[in-house]
């Protein structure tokens, strides 16, 4: 199973799980499912995503793509986000 890591830090948790939540049909689109959203113990606004890839070439352009990055910018993301895809 390939999973992806997504680590970014936003400008207010608050803010951003809204727009995180109402980005899931782009997700699921995007060959990504079952999506955790984790965040710093030090640092509320520090925040972990794993995902389950479901379609790999849909998830690398997804995360590439304008929407997501529209997306992030508008929920307060801050800065460029570490992205990690995984196996098992």
């Amino acid at each position: 199973m390939t999973m992806l890591i997504v680590q970014h830090k936003v400008r207010n948790y608050a803010d951003w799980r809204p727009a995180f939540d109402g980005h899931k049909g782009a997700q699921t689109a995007g060959g990504l499912a079952n999506g955790r959203v984790y965040r710093g113990a030090e640092d509320a606004n520090d925040v972990v995503i794993l995902f389950d890839v479901k379609d790999l070439a849909k998830a690398r352009a997804m995360i590439v793509g304008e929407d997501l990055k529209a997306t992030m910018h508008k929920a307060g993301v801050i800065g460029a986000p570490v992205i990690h895809f995984i196996g098992t």
